[in-house]
């Protein structure tokens, strides 16, 4: 049987990083070192550096495939197994092979090759991966209909991260490395956008880490190892559910914190019945508190608590595991032999565990409470039972009481015992117990009416009768507390269900969680009060404003109106007390960051408006200050061409500053509230239109390319223009003489961008944002260049309509500057201003 070939994947976050060219370099070494080298198909996408590495390499030339009349190229499967290769290059593993090829996928192809002993070495970007489909869709807003498995993907002998900066994958398709010029300006403002590229570029950093992990665990347990291997401080929390779990949780947040790259893992386990007493309200709390700390929570079903943790443990490569001390007494231990805590220690080989005291460990032993699982009802019905049933009994065996008959006495005895105890539970059964042995050791046993032990196995059998009724009793009371607690989880899930569909469905989720609370618990009214405000209300208080008050957070708290609640009842409102608050806080802050809006885009206004203001005043008083200086000091000598030059200087100085003082007045107004932002559905179309008019501009200076269609921007309009005028006067004035300025509208997602491209000097990369500083301009010596709102208010007014303004490089040398607004389709706009 030949070997199977080894497949290697070099992955990439994006196209352009250099996939190819680094596949095509290898080929290259691998063909120097004498390997039999072939490039069964690659794409250079007419990428002249790329184009130039196929050069000396063989290759097998393309199966041409007709498809609806169109000749399309396809790697030639069968040419490349005849041609048998020591190693094939295969670009591009998630394509999709035309119909009528040999496979539908590309990647398809490669397993055949595999198969057959030939080694592989492929392309593949980080959102052709299958699990990353929805993923890379919501980042990009583009669907991708070519994807390969994963479980393929990660049964590759080798894959590499060909890795590049998100700028320098920009920088290099600006400059038409990876793109026509055709297709640069649509893909720099959309998928290749700075935060797509830096997402992309962190989800193939994840998944290859991830890969790497598989990889480690998958090698320790093909070889059989079972020791833990500190690639990485990972701390393991065991949480019980007990008020222990906070302390447990924050220093297990420090055990990982004291070594770069530690993480933190919570885990509770619930036995294979979901049984196991555990408060849902701390579990939720402390779930909240791990995500606080940055880690992960996670839930394992299993019998052998100790045993489920050490395998948990194991699974994750864990390197501690921090427990809490036992709550038991050093009585109760003797008694029941070693607990979680020390089963552990001896299970965990290499793993250290830490016991971390807290205040509820080492609690004493003590008796059953007089209350348990069972309802007061049962247990009165239980010793009612023993005082009945028991005189009956004995009146009955004591009539026909013989010799022979003492045996079947006492298993009467005995039989009534367990019968109190499955009824009433450990306190009646006790009862019943030593009832049962003083009347038989009474009217039973020689001598008869006296009460007195001759025989040490009268004494046992005293003893026996409350061992057994202590047993039957704890079993009772056990399956008592399961059904209980089954009941509990039951309608915890369905209380929980029940909110989480109502919130689905649109409510609110503090007014569902308060109108659920009442159903489920029976009662007339339920209110949640932040002092006297009353913030969601559920039914009517009762008439003499009987209540039970519950704190949520600060002076938040809820009222419940009605029957007092049952403690089991409580670790339920436990459940809901844990969502409200997470609610309440979800919503506090969102109301925060409603209220900071304004208040941000007044501070954007106006710190764009102090910081041009120093620029703005000075240039233009200095040149009406120098001109009425030189016409007072020459008087009537000066040539009558001098002095228009300098009254014009002065008025044009003069000019200017009239029109900065309108600006900031204009300005003033707004920032006073005299003038508001109007946010309204507004055509781009007709704002650039405006903005041509009033400079007065034609086709000879401006081109148009407006292709939003029927999709308006949700910004002000007079805002909107004003900055337009000022971004297409920068444009025209550092446009190379003749040549027009671009104007282009596009939507992207939720997203309407105007673009103003010029083909001037450009910015450097090191002063993109030092042009948002007061009126930052190329030669800024002259008074002929306008003074506008400037870049800086031209920004601070975009931001406050909820925008962007940003730059980019144009193509081939220029700047390029981006609006970019909320987006709304003209129908939808109709319609909300429609009554």
């Amino acid at each position: 049987m030949s070997r199977r070939g080894r497949l290697r994947v070099l992955l990439g976050a994006a196209p352009g990083v250099g996939k190819t060219f680094a596949m095509l370099e290898e080929g290259r070494r691998l063909q120097a070192e004498g390997i039999d080298v072939v490039i069964a198909v690659v794409e250079t996408h007419g990428r002249r550096a790329t184009a130039a590495l196929t050069e000396n390499l063989p290759s097998v030339p393309r199966a041409r495939v007709t498809h609806r009349g169109v000749a399309l190229e396809e790697m030639d499967l069968h040419a490349v197994l005849a041609r048998r290769p020591a190693v094939a290059l295969v670009d591009e593993l998630a394509h999709t092979n035309a119909a009528g090829s040999v496979n539908d996928k590309r990647w398809q192809d490669v397993q055949e090759l595999l198969a057959s002993g030939i080694d592989v070495i492929s392309t593949v970007n980080i959102q052709h991966v299958e699990s990353l489909h929805d993923v890379v869709e919501q980042i990009t807003g583009a669907p991708q209909r070519e994807t390969v498995p994963d479980n393929f993907l990660r049964s590759a002998d080798q894959i590499e991260l060909v890795d590049l900066a998100p700028q320098a994958l920009r920088d290099r398709l600006s400059t038409g490395l990876v793109y026509p010029a055709e297709r640069i300006d649509a893909a720099l403002s959309n998928y290749f956008r700075l935060g797509n590229l830096t997402a992309l570029r962190e989800l193939a950093l994840i998944w290859l880490a991830d890969e790497v992990d598989q990889a480690l665990n998958g090698y320790r347990k093909a070889h059989g190892i079972d020791s833990t291997w500190e690639a990485r401080e990972r701390v393991v929390v065991a949480l019980t559910g007990g008020p222990e779990g906070e302390t447990l949780l924050r220093r297990g947040a420090r055990i990982a914190a004291r070594s770069a790259g530690g993480e933190l893992v919570a885990v509770h386990v619930t036995s294979q019945d979901g049984l196991k007493s555990a408060d849902p309200g701390a579990l939720a709390q402390q779930r909240a508190l791990v995500e606080k700390l940055n880690g992960a929570y996670h839930q394992v079903v299993g019998e052998d608590i100790p045993t489920a943790l050490v395998e948990f443990a194991r699974s994750v490569n864990a390197t501690q595991l921090v427990l809490g001390a036992s709550r038991r007494g050093r009585f109760a231990s003797a008694l029941t032999g070693p607990g979680i805590g020390a089963t552990v220690v001896r299970e965990s080989g290499d793993i250290d565990v830490h016991m971390v005291n807290h205040a509820a460990a080492g609690r004493r032993m003590t008796l059953p409470p007089l209350t348990g699982a069972l309802s007061l009802k049962r247990r009165i019905l239980g010793l009612s039972l023993a005082l009945i049933a028991g005189p009956i009994l004995t009146g009955a065996l004591f009539l026909t009481r013989s010799d022979d008959s003492i045996t079947t006495d006492v298993l009467s005895f005995q039989l009534l015992v367990v019968i109190v105890a499955l009824v009433g539970g450990f306190w009646p059964a006790l009862f019943a117990a030593v009832l049962s042995g003083i009347t038989l050791d009474f009217l039973f046993i020689e001598p008869l009416f006296t009460v007195h032990i001759h025989e040490p196995h009268h004494l046992l059998a005293l003893v026996l009768y409350v061992v057994i009724a202590g047993l039957v009793s704890f079993i009772v009371d056990r399956a008592a507390r399961y059904t209980r607690a089954a009941r509990r989880s039951a309608a915890e899930a369905e209380l929980i269900q029940t909110i989480a569909g109502s919130v689905l469905r649109g409510e609110s989720a503090i007014q569902a969680l308060v109108d659920r609370t009442r159903e489920a618990f029976h009662l007339s009214g339920v209110r949640l009060l932040a002092g006297e405000d009353v913030l969601a209300r559920s039914g009517e208080p009762l008439a003499d404003n009987r209540h039970t008050v519950i704190t949520i957070i600060d002076d938040v708290v809820l009222e419940l109106h009605g029957t007092d609640l049952a403690a089991s009842e409580r670790r339920l409102l436990a459940v809901v007390t844990a969502q409200l608050q997470a609610a309440l806080e979800h919503e506090h802050l969102e109301r925060a960051a409603k209220e900071m809006e304004p208040i941000a885009a007044s501070d954007r206004v106006r710190g764009a408006l102090l910081s041009a203001l120093s620029h703005d005043l000075r240039r233009p008083l200095a040149a009406a200050a120098a001109a009425v200086g030189g016409l007072k000091t020459a008087g009537a000598e000066m040539a009558a061409a001098d002095r228009e030059e300098l009254l014009d200087t002065a008025d044009e100085s003069l000019t200017a500053l009239s029109a900065l003082v309108t600006d900031l007045l204009d300005v003033s107004r707004l920032q006073a509230g005299a003038i508001s932002i109007n946010d309204i559905p507004t055509d781009p179309g007709g704002a650039v239109a405006a903005a041509l008019d009033e400079l007065d501009l034609g086709p000879g200076d401006v081109t148009l390319a407006l292709n939003h269609e029927d999709v308006l921007a949700r910004a002000d309009p007079v805002l909107l223009q004003r900055v337009i005028v000022n971004l297409l006067t920068n444009a025209l004035r550092y446009s190379p003489a003749g040549v027009p300025v671009h104007i282009s509208t596009s939507t992207f997602a939720d997203a309407l961008e105007i673009r103003i491209i010029d083909r001037g000097p450009g910015i450097p990369q090191e002063k993109r944002q030092e042009m948002f500083l007061p009126f930052q301009r190329l030669g800024d010596t002259d008074n002929t260049t306008g003074l506008g709102l400037g870049l800086a208010l031209s920004r601070g007014f975009v931001e406050a309509m909820h925008g962007t303004l940003t730059p980019e490089v144009t193509p081939a040398g220029g700047l390029t500057m981006v609006i970019s607004l909320a987006a709304i389709v003209a129908k939808q706009a109709t319609e909300q201003e429609t009554p």
